[in-house]
Order: C-alpha cells, then sequence, then structure tokens
C-alpha cells in the first residue's frame, strides 16, 4: 500500500462528502470519470458560527446533487447566500443556473457569461459573506477564466481543476495556455510561501495537506512534459497525435484527446519561446 504522505501533496486519500478544514465542506457529486476523477467536489465554505455560506462550484446539472448542497448547509443550520465559479467547464458551472433558482443567490465568476447578477470577480477581490473571508487569486492556463480562492482563516486555497488532489491537470489548448499556467503555479507557490498556505482543496481527489509540495510537483511535471515534448519533435514526431502517441504512450488511449489539449498548448509554448520551429497542426 502507498503512504499517502510521501505522494505529491500528501492527499488525505478517499474522497467523501463532509468537512475538509475548520470552514470548508464538500458535497462530492456524482459525476466520476477519466477526467473528473471521484466526481466534482462542490465547496460549502462558511465561517463558524455564522447563518450564511458561500458555494464554490455547484457542479454538474445533477437535481439530487445540488440539492444535496442545499440540504449540507440546511442542516448546518446556515442558509447559502453566494455562489461562485471558478472556471465555466460543465462539471464544475452547468449547475450554476439551476443552483441559483433554488438558492435565490447570486452567481459570480470572472466569465461574464457565467454570471447571474451584475458582480463579477478579478484579481484582487475580497468576498466577506457572513464573517467569511475570501481572496481572489486569478491563475489562467487551465482555461482562460480559471480562478483560485484564498481562504486565509484556514491557510487553504481552492483551486478548482488548477490543481486537482490527484495526477495534473489538463492545459485545455486553444483556450488554456501553457505560460499563463505556469505563471499561475508560480503565484500558487507565493501563497504558499509568503502566506502560509498549506492545504489545497481542489476541484477534484483528495485534499492535499502539503500544498508547496504539490505545486512544486506540478511545477516539475510541466518542465518535464516540456523536455519530452522538445525531444520528440527533434525526434520527428511533428504533429499533436504524434506526440502524443509517442510521449503519453504509458497513459490510458481513454486519456488521449485530452492529453493533446495539453500537447498543443506545449507545441505552442515551444514555438513562442523559438525552442521548435513552424506552428502546431
Amino acid at each position: 500500500m502507498t503512504n499517502a504522505a510521501a505522494l505529491p501533496g500528501q492527499p488525505r486519500g478517499i474522497v467523501t462528502s463532509g468537512p475538509a478544514t475548520a470552514r470548508a465542506v464538500n458535497v462530492l457529486a456524482p459525476n466520476a470519470s477519466a477526467m473528473t476523477l471521484d466526481g466534482t467536489n462542490t465547496w460549502l465554505v462558511s465561517e463558524p458560527g455564522s447563518a450564511e455560506a458561500v458555494v464554490i462550484d455547484p457542479g454538474p446539472l445533477d437535481e439530487a446533487h445540488l440539492r444535496a448542497v442545499v440540504a449540507a448547509a440546511e442542516q448546518a443550520g446556515k442558509r447559502i447566500a453566494l455562489t461562485l465559479l471558478t472556471h465555466g467547464h460543465p462539471d464544475h458551472a452547468e449547475g450554476a443556473g439551476r443552483f441559483a433558482e433554488l438558492t435565490r443567490t447570486k452567481v459570480r465568476a470572472l466569465d461574464p457569461a457565467l454570471r447571474l447578477g451584475d458582480e463579477g470577480l478579478g484579481a484582487g477581490d475580497v468576498i466577506r459573506t457572513g464573517g467569511l473571508e475570501l481572496r481572489v487569486v486569478p491563475t489562467p492556463g487551465h482555461t482562460a477564466d480559471s480562478l483560485c480562492f484564498h481562504l486565509p482563516a484556514d491557510r487553504a486555497v481552492l483551486t478548482g481543476d488548477t490543481i486537482l488532489g490527484r495526477g495534473t491537470t489538463v492545459v485545455a489548448h486553444p483556450d488554456g495556455r501553457l505560460g499563463d499556467y505556469l505563471d499561475s503555479l508560480r503565484r500558487l507557490r507565493s501563497l504558499t510561501v509568503d502566506d502560509g498556505v498549506h492545504t489545497v482543496l481542489p476541484g477534484h481527489g483528495p485534499v492535499l495537506d502539503d500544498a508547496q509540495g504539490a505545486v512544486e510537483f506540478y511545477l516539475a511535471h510541466r518542465a518535464h512534459r516540456l523536455a519530452q515534448v522538445e525531444t520528440a519533435v527533434e525526434d520527428g514526431y511533428t504533429t499533436p497525435a504524434a506526440v502524443v502517441a509517442h510521449v503519453y504512450a504509458d497513459v490510458d488511449r481513454s486519456l488521449w484527446p485530452a492529453a493533446e489539449w495539453s500537447v498543443r498548448a506545449q507545441l505552442e509554448y515551444l514555438q513562442d519561446h523559438g525552442l521548435i520551429p513552424g506552428e502546431p497542426e
């Protein structure tokens, strides 16, 4: 059996619904898959003793799940006052409209198309609800609209798909860009070094208790993959599909389409930095 403490980020293990920190409770959506791992983690966040809560990423349009999130708040004696989105992928945001109906809340997101209400989200924004403080951290790369939420009181960060609880995330080219993603990882590393963040509350997979270790692993993984892709191109594997088949040969083929998004982002990055010729096909 693998010791979880020896794995990148020190994952807690089995993913379940329930409390993760003093202020964050997970309600796990029933949408497990190769891409969503155990399912989407919908986070119910509130200050202890407060009657108000914030929900981050209601998840897919699944009526039973959305009602389970409402029920979790009610059982804790809380009213859901606000809904936030880390990004617009359907497994995180598709249920937001229906959830807003159930809770009569506004939905705040970076992308105006995802908002319900007048307020968006942006760098430097601080959300205060029922005594709770969440700080918006722009983290584009997985998608252009990706955000994280710093929860200072728990020394935690809610990362959506920017950092997962298991494995690594996809840079969803062309919307996602690798250069942006690397900058975002460095921004999160600064949170661990300068602000004492030690817990990652991801959009999928288990909670991570070593945030800095997780970020360092992600940065090392990206550097390794970039080197592999650069070498593959030098060896004559010039199309994204050919690079995937060569570099990701040991990865489940069902994940190759997603891997191709990341490879296209890697090829674009290498070309932009003059490390390979031509344009990705």
